[in-house]
């Protein structure tokens, strides 16, 4: 459903009739998709007569006559009630035989929107695009710049501007699996449109450009270097882009469809082409079994974040409930863990009650500072603002507690852990203004600790894992090599479970 495992584009039937792809080949690769299931109708693209919106089920309204639409798709909208113009605006694609009204129920994305103000388009292909419903993320037909379902998403961008007063400079797009390989290629090909993305369980931008590449990418991916990677951005892009989206990266331990190396090749490939190294900033731990490494721009500014969900199989991470930081509705290939929609919005800047909501008139709190940590508690203090009337605290960009005084104690949280904190003020009317420079805490109970071993010794000792003969280091997923006895690598333990491959060094 979510999944990639047709990354096939067998007998594709375009307009005109076109064939892409023989039925021999469609057989093999649905052998391949066992398992897959059926998620309801798709609906057809529209014809270009058609030029406005129309009701339809499930909250969504689709949209048509919204241009040439070469890639044949289907285009659904969710916009709040009363939504002002100058919103954002965030594009989401469905998995393979999903559809855009499955992703809308499941994803918790309309949650978000209806919480934050914006507005959302959900692009939808169908069957007659790709057996099992797949966005064709594999083929340069449609997914270059300008040419096939890459330029019917992007069409769909000027239509949703031009129908909901979006504001161009934030405009989004996230997507599941094959969504998710899409969204990297359309990250690279539309540096111009798109401000942030978010690839959950899918391959680096231009990984595969064949129906076999793409099964590579999927369950092994090429080892390239981080500049090898960035090149493949840069080449998709518009000659002299200088100015790149900030790239959200989800991804589980236990994914067997995409693997997690996957993960780690596109924070290399995202890294290299933002111009920073591969260590993180910081390391924090979030919900669900959730960690966070933050790659900062020259600014100090997170540029690149991969979340690794703990023993997550494929799929997106939900986390069903009505707290702030929930969303979306657990089934099959929405895995009930942390709310990924939610945590994506953050690092977007699209939450109006924390870091993206548009600012108070009070400026910054400035001095903040770590007073001290135990295994379960790290205490702040900053300077007074004036005209502060309260002051908010936000770990990991969630906002997690309001105090009236300078300082704050924040409990239950993990031993060994690293946390980044920014404190707002409140003013009178009960507005935030814009965070302070973030300050990390680690609380106690863990000491990083190095290990040199064999890739065969670590994955027996819990520090790696191995999948399609090649090893991965345990919670950051970082490639180590074949799986053998006579490849050697050292291993730093940042956080409990959390291992980081240190061969140029290890001090502990």
């Amino acid at each position: 459903m979510g999944q990639l495992p047709s990354p096939l584009h067998p007998a594709r039937t375009r307009r005109g009739g076109r064939v892409r792809r023989r039925l021999a080949t469609a057989a093999a690769a649905l052998a391949l998709s066992a398992g897959l299931t059926a998620a309801g109708p798709h609906a057809s693209a529209a014809g270009p007569a058609a030029t406005g919106p129309h009701a339809s089920a499930a909250g969504l309204t689709q949209v048509t006559g919204f241009g040439s639409n070469p890639g044949n798709l289907s285009m659904y909208t969710h916009v709040p009630d009363g939504l002002p113009a100058g919103a954002p605006l965030v594009v989401a694609l469905h998995g393979c035989t999903q559809s855009a009204s499955d992703y809308h129920a499941g994803s918790g994305w309309p949650r978000i929107a209806d919480r934050d103000g914006f507005a959302l388009v959900f692009p939808q292909t169908t069957g007659a695009n790709n057996a099992n419903s797949c966005f064709n993320w594999f083929d340069p037909a449609d997914s270059a710049r300008d040419r096939g379902e890459a330029l019917s998403i992007r069409q769909m961008v000027d239509k949703a501007v031009a129908l909901y007063g979006s504001d161009t400079g934030r405009v989004y797009i996230t997507g599941l699996s094959a969504g998710g390989g899409m969204t990297a290629n359309m990250l690279a090909a539309y540096p111009d449109v798109f401000a942030g993305g978010a690839v959950a369980s899918g391959p680096p931008a231009s990984c595969a450009t064949t129906l076999t590449a793409a099964y590579t990418c999927m369950y092994s991916p090429p080892d390239r270097t981080p500049a090898q990677w960035g090149a493949l951005v840069r080449s998709a892009a518009p000659a002299g882009t200088s100015a790149w989206p900030r790239v959200a990266v989800w991804q589980g331990t236990a994914d067997t469809t995409v693997a997690p190396a996957n993960a780690a090749e596109l924070r290399d490939q995202w890294t290299d082409v933002w111009g920073v190294g591969q260590t993180p900033s910081r390391t924090a731990a979030l919900g669900g079994g959730t960690t966070l490494d933050e790659y900062d721009d020259p600014s100090g500014r997170p540029a690149v974040r991969v979340y690794t969900v703990a023993g997550m199989a494929h799929g997106l991470a939900v986390d069903p409930g009505s707290g702030a930081d929930q969303c979306g509705t657990a089934g099959t290939y929405y895995l009930d863990t942390i709310c990924s929609s939610h945590h994506t919005a953050l690092f977007w800047g699209l939450d109006r009650e924390g870091d993206g909501g548009d600012p108070g008139t009070l400026p910054a709190p400035t001095g903040l500072a770590l007073a001290g940590t135990t295994d379960t508690t790290a205490t702040l203090s900053w300077g007074a603002v004036s005209g502060a009337a309260a002051y908010e605290v936000h770990r990991d960009g969630t906002r997690t507690g309001t105090t009236t005084s300078t300082s704050h104690t924040d409990t239950g949280l993990a031993t060994g852990t690293t946390y980044t904190y920014t404190v707002a003020a409140v003013d009178a009317a009960g507005v935030p203004g814009p965070v302070s420079s973030p300050v990390t805490a680690t609380t106690t109970g863990h000491t990083p600790a190095c290990h040199t071993a064999s890739n065969y010794a670590h994955t027996v000792a819990g520090r790696a894992h191995q999948s399609g003969g090649h090893t991965y280091a345990a919670g950051s997923g970082q490639a180590m090599g074949l799986w053998n006895t006579f490849t050697t690598r050292t291993l730093k333990e940042t956080s409990p479970g959390y291992h980081v491959v240190a061969d140029a060094g290890c001090p502990a």
